[in-house]
């Protein structure tokens, strides 16, 4: 699916946040006119801009409009959307998904060997802050949840906590699921200050790889990032934040996944969830495949007696990322549909397959790389 495109700027000169409406004559001070045919004479445009396919339109007033876009169907009524100086234009939130993500950061002070986003150092955190600023009042109030990844969002310093602020202010009944390595928290007054906004409708996800630091702190390829994480875990605990615990499942952490299933259990029991999830075949992945690729039917033994050994222990665990085919069918009722809707795909022979509603399917770039096992079940 589609979240970018480009087109020819005329009179942008400042990063535009607004929604996104086909209906000329429904235009408020938040409003993005999407035009496909000619656009509309006014005698006053209340809007924010107009975006256009058209190669060459005729302008009166001095509209701040952005032509000749190649692609607009992936945008409908009510998304929103930000404009850049250049005529980048970017879909910052979908009113018909639940998969709705605010990228924080692409910095990052961890490496890890499978990141699906390598992180890049440049200093985005203040003009992406102050997008947020301007998009979180118009994101719908019945928004169920909305994730915050990066990069690393507590590398935002103060605007992680702000950012945070504004959320439960501007949506109080939304849920926002933060993904964080967790380092940062190893510093007691970083959770003190999370715990300071009394914010009972955040869980943040945190990763853990092992059970042994050196195996963890290969993964993340950073030094003291286990005893770090596993600090920072602590430290939120003792100040009832909401945590779920990530095991991505690759070459790496396979050997030792039912001594890390037992370290969560005997060391990190307040966790809400632990997520067991599929490698996705982007970012450093390809170029470490070697070091990272097992195929998921042949790590079932492994995953089985983790996965059951959490349940049986009266934990929430759940399997993201993985085909019910690549499954034992005891394991079936721990599997979700997780995949963002925009990323999901299928190969030709799901098609064909009696469980295709009820399977997570497959991350579109891990068409490319997928287990020799995917079949389809057909009764």
């Amino acid at each position: 699916m589609l979240l970018r495109t480009k087109g020819i700027p005329i009179n942008i000169d400042d990063y535009i946040v607004g929604r996104i409406t086909t209906d000329p004559t429904n235009i408020d001070s938040h409003s993005i006119l999407l035009c496909e045919d000619e656009i509309p004479e006014f005698e006053y445009f209340k809007g924010l801009a107009i975006i256009t396919k058209q190669q060459e339109p005729r302008l009166d007033n001095k509209e701040k409009v952005v032509f000749k876009i190649p692609a607009l169907n992936h945008l409908t009524n009510g998304d929103l959307i930000s404009i850049g100086l250049d005529g980048n234009i970017s879909t910052l939130y979908r009113v018909n998904s639940y998969h709705n993500t605010l990228l924080a950061t692409e910095r990052c002070n961890s490496n890890c060997l499978m990141c699906s986003q390598p992180p890049k150092d440049k200093n985005d955190i203040p003009l992406l802050y102050s997008i947020y600023q301007k998009l979180i009042p118009l994101i719908p109030k019945d928004c169920i949840e909305i994730g915050i990844s990066g990069g690393e969002p507590t590398l935002m310093g103060q605007l992680f906590f702000e950012l945070l602020s504004q959320l439960k202010t501007e949506l109080p009944n939304t849920e926002i699921h933060v993904l964080t390595n967790g380092r940062s928290f190893a510093w007691i007054n970083m959770a003190e200050k999370l715990n300071r906004l009394g914010y009972n409708r955040l869980m943040l996800g945190i990763p853990v790889y092992a059970d042994y630091y050196q195996v963890h702190d290969y993964i993340v390829q950073t030094e003291n990032a286990f005893y770090q994480t596993i600090l920072g875990l602590h430290n939120l605990a003792s100040l009832s934040q909401r945590l779920e615990v990530r095991v991505v499942l690759h070459k790496q952490t396979i050997p030792r996944l039912t001594r890390l299933a037992k370290y969560i259990y005997k060391n990190l029991p307040f966790v809400e969830h632990v997520a067991f999830m599929g490698l996705e075949y982007i970012g450093y992945t390809p170029h470490n495949i070697q070091k990272l690729w097992i195929d998921p039917y042949d790590y079932q033994n492994e995953l089985g007696e983790a996965v059951e050994f959490l349940a049986g222990q009266g934990m929430h665990v759940s399997i993201y990322n993985t085909p019910l085919c690549v499954l034992p069918e005891r394991l079936w009722k721990f599997a979700r549909k997780s995949i963002s809707d925009w990323k999901n795909d299928y190969l030709p022979e799901c098609s064909l397959c009696t469980k295709l509603n009820e399977c997570g399917g497959l991350f579109t770039w891990n068409l490319k790389k997928h287990s020799e096992y995917i079949r389809p079940f057909i009764t």
